[in-house]
């Protein structure tokens, strides 16, 4: 694989919370960064190119919406477009839903399911149709979460499983092909917009201490340690290893 300074990755969900965390600790390795979010954070996108450019790395904003086919692929090629290639497609995107099982309606489940799962293949798939057509490897990551069942997370949890097993498949098909590496991150409670939003009615502060109770560590994620675990899968020290997804949750959880 080149050397960072030669790299282009693409982030998605980078308006906001760790998505945005790890587009800049990317450009902090070294790397371009093309970013993408959905039109309402296209104002966040345009703010976040302005910081990854004030570190010395070139990118872009790319509006589009990870759960439409046509969208994906347009994306992924006005990347090529600008960059020439792309060597690291970094599947952040994501929603959560709180409802029960007995409350869920089959609209909201298929917004989790067709954000998280199908946005995750769809992202899969284009980039690594692009690195495999590149013949030069890549990394592609994707976000799954702490693997076990979560009341009131029904359609959440089981999209997360989903991107576990899509993983496996991918790294399988995909290895072959100059050893392009498919992995996820699976983060526990991590310190952003997100936590605790099935809670509305408890203050943050109590959110965050009942964490980091849960924790040995006694600590709750924070979207830098996100960040940094995806820094070392998309990096070429990370060549020997696939198809796994790999916990993140201060010891609140072990596979």
């Amino acid at each position: 694989m080149s050397s960072n300074s030669n790299r282009v990755a693409i982030v998605t969900g980078a308006g906001k919370g760790s998505g945005k965390i790890i587009a800049l600790r990317l450009a902090d390795d070294g790397l371009d960064v093309a970013v993408n979010d959905v039109q309402s954070n296209a104002f966040a996108l345009a703010e976040l190119v302005g910081e990854i450019k004030a570190k010395g790395r070139s990118s872009s904003a790319h509006v589009a919406d990870v759960s439409v086919d046509g969208e994906v692929k347009g994306m992924v090629d006005e990347v090529v477009r600008t960059y020439g290639k792309v060597d690291a497609m970094v599947a952040n995107a994501g929603v959560a839903s709180y409802d029960p099982i007995v409350e869920l309606d089959v609209q909201e489940w298929d917004r989790i399911m067709n954000i998280n799962a199908r946005g995750t293949f769809l992202c899969y798939k284009y980039a690594g149709l692009q690195m495999m057509k590149q013949g030069t490897g890549g990394r592609i990551v994707g976000a799954s979460s702490v693997l076990e069942g979560k009341a009131c997370l029904s359609a959440y949890t089981a999209s997360k499983f989903a991107i576990r097993g899509l993983t496996q498949s991918a790294a399988l098909e995909f290895g072959p092909h100059n050893g392009i590496t498919v992995n996820a991150y699976g983060p526990g409670a991590v310190d952003t917009e997100m936590m605790g939003a099935e809670y509305p009615e408890v203050p943050r502060e109590e959110i965050i201490n009942r964490f980091k109770k849960m924790s040995p560590l006694g600590l709750v994620g924070m979207p830098d340690d996100i960040a940094s675990l995806v820094s070392f899968l998309v990096s070429k020290d990370s060549q020997f290893i696939t198809g796994q997804t790999i916990s993140i949750n201060g010891g609140t959880f072990f596979d």
